[in-house]
């Protein structure tokens, strides 16, 4: 998502208002309540909330631990769905070698606190309404699938949905008895395909990976759905494809992805980040020679910034170390308060409207358009 930044600026107007009596920021530590084994490498971790929590379907949270003395923030989609507003649910994948995800599979337990912060993200139906949608998923790419499919069916919102979902191995499937549960109603169609059987059960439903014929078989109305996809790269890609071969409207499509750009700390494990298909363009600045002055008012010092430079790698090539974490525009820990200058931001959900409306920046995202002044 872009955001062209000019300090003070207007509050955007896209985001659904909060219900009267709900909370719709939290930045807490938040209690464990129920942790559930959802196959062998995934987990379902439950917290109470301080007060009941406005999101919307799709959302993540952004959470906060130290492993071996280190502060890491990863982000993990809210796969409860917001009916559940006194509480919510994480499910999580352990990653090789991922130090958060590993950390709460082996180490989180109820009555355990974690800190969150959130609800951040665009990928939600709510900014998409329709009478018809199409949910492609993959891997642990299903939770936000799940948290919209949850609510469409609680809510008895009347839609026609449709959800496709990819797994190695029958033992794989997130979420499998609720899947068979949902393929039984009316208004939900499910279909599964698996790669392989597992050790111990044959895969007698669709095999292989998903391509144009078993696409069609579940959708062969998709031109007219709105459409969500969630999973790893590869998937990503060969969904791209069979969507633009099958006639689908890009402005009907909407990805989210599970990797962070190259050359900056992973934010996501067995999680989800926003991907660029939803964000708007590409930077206004490019590089031209134009250099740009920031000025960081606590710190005192003065940064040079080349045009198409966000102001996280200016800062880090001065050697000013700034908060960050995922350098995507997904995780917000590089916050910052702009007060004065013009930026372009190109944000990935990281950051809400209404701090936007009080100045702020995420500075893994923020092209400086002129010279700033940072309160940092």
């Amino acid at each position: 998502m872009t955001d062209m930044l000019i300090a003070p600026v207007a509050s955007p107007s896209w985001t659904p208002s909060c219900p009267a009596g709900l909370l719709d920021e939290l930045d807490d530590a938040l209690t464990c309540t129920g942790v559930t084994v959802v196959t062998d490498d995934v987990r379902s971790f439950t917290f109470g909330v301080p007060a009941p929590l406005h999101f919307l379907p799709g959302q993540y949270l952004t959470v906060g631990l130290v492993v071996d003395g280190k502060s890491v923030e990863r982000c993990y989609t809210i796969s409860s769905p917001p009916s559940r507003s006194a509480e919510l649910t994480i499910t999580v994948k352990r990653a090789p070698g991922g130090p958060v995800s590993n950390w709460l599979h082996d180490n989180l337990r109820v009555g355990d606190a974690i800190r969150a912060s959130g609800p951040l993200g665009r990928f939600s139906y709510a900014h998409h309404p329709a009478e018809k949608y199409l949910f492609l998923t993959a891997g642990s790419g299903i939770t936000p699938a799940m948290s919209m499919v949850r609510t469409l069916c609680v809510d008895g919102h009347g839609a026609d949905v449709v959800l496709v979902h990819c797994a190695r191995t029958p033992d794989d499937i997130i979420f499998r008895d609720e899947l068979e549960a949902l393929d039984s109603r009316l208004d939900v169609s499910v279909a599964v395909l698996c790669e392989a059987d597992s050790p111990t059960e044959p895969w007698h439903g669709r095999r292989g990976r998903l391509d144009a014929e078993a696409l069609f078989d579940a959708a062969p109305d998709l031109p007219e759905r709105e459409i969500f996809t969630c999973g790893p790269p590869p998937f990503m890609e060969t969904v791209r494809s069979l969507l633009e071969r099958a006639g689908a409207d890009a402005g009907r499509c909407h990805e989210e992805s599970f990797t962070i750009g190259a050359g900056s700390a992973p934010a996501v494990e067995g999680a989800v980040a926003p991907a660029a298909g939803d964000a708007a363009g590409d930077a206004a600045a490019t590089s031209s020679g134009t250099t740009y002055s920031l000025g960081f008012r606590r710190s005192g010092r003065s940064v040079e910034c080349d045009a198409g430079t966000t102001v996280l790698e200016a800062a880090a090539r001065a050697g000013l170390s700034l908060p960050s974490s995922c350098g995507e525009g997904v995780c917000g820990t590089c916050k910052l308060t702009m007060l004065s200058g013009q930026v372009d931001m190109q944000h990935a959900g990281g950051i809400r409207p209404r701090e936007i409306a009080q100045h702020k920046i995420l500075a893994c995202c923020s092209i400086p358009l002129e010279d700033l002044d940072i309160d940092a």
